[in-house]
């Protein structure tokens, strides 16, 4: 692979599994995040064990005013770019912001660049919450089900314009930001799972996945159960 990445949210466990995938196959890459210094060491890091090139660069996906202009600043237009970028808890419009409208205004405005390039990967990390709404999390499933249907509808827009969108869907993920919950060992992935599916997603021209196939099964199941049902569950 010789292709630019930028990942958005790159200080994330994720977003830094993601950044070794694509750097282990000599991608040159663009860490993205509010707190760049704290992505120092990961880019000296990266260039050291893979020898290709690794910038990092502030970016704060919620100053949607400044989404162009940060597009604009860059050497160039990378060949993919990833959204990592997710709250799980917090007051309800940030976690709205944070995980369905400031990530689709990026996105709207990155697509809008490799459509007129012809080429290009947009990848977007969603998530299973977005599957059906559930009492425990409603507010995170529903901008996660927002994010979902947006990047269905840009993968549809652009399908005959050269670029690739993919939605990927991790399921429970052991990271900093599900750190003390109980999580279920055999359904629970690691950060370079993820990685690694994002990087074969692009590569194998993907749409969708789930990282580990058996979320599929899982939410299937879970979306047939009748709502007079559902709304009886603890879930």
């Amino acid at each position: 692979m010789s292709k630019s990445v930028l990942i958005l949210g790159a200080a994330s466990d994720i977003g830094l599994a993601i950044a070794h995938e694509f750097a282990r196959e000599k991608a040159g890459v663009i860490l993205a995040a509010r707190e760049p210094g704290r992505l120092e060491a990961d880019a000296v890091d990266l260039r050291v064990r893979y020898g290709t090139e690794v910038t990092v660069t502030e970016f704060d996906i919620l100053r949607t005013d400044r989404h162009d202009a940060f597009l604009d600043g860059l050497p160039a237009l990378p060949d993919v770019v990833v959204c990592v970028v997710g709250l799980l808890t917090g007051q309800a419009e940030l976690v709205m912001q944070t995980n369905f409208n400031a990530p689709a205004l990026m996105l709207e405005a990155v697509a809008a660049r490799m459509e007129a390039r012809g080429t290009g990967s947009i990848v977007g990390i969603s998530s299973v919450a977005g599957d059906r709404g559930r009492a425990s999390n409603y507010v995170y499933g529903s901008a996660k089900a927002g994010f979902t249907a947006f990047l269905s509808g840009l993968r549809n827009r652009l399908a005959a314009k050269g670029v690739q969108v993919v939605t990927v869907k991790p399921g429970f993920v052991r990271t900093k930001m599900t750190a003390g919950m109980k999580l279920p060992g055999p359904i629970t992935a690691e950060p370079k799972e993820v990685g690694a599916a994002v990087l074969a997603a692009v590569e194998r021209k993907r749409d969708v996945i789930y990282v580990r196939p058996v979320w599929r099964l899982i939410m299937t199941i879970i979306r047939l159960i009748p709502e007079t049902i559902f709304k009886r569950l603890s879930l």
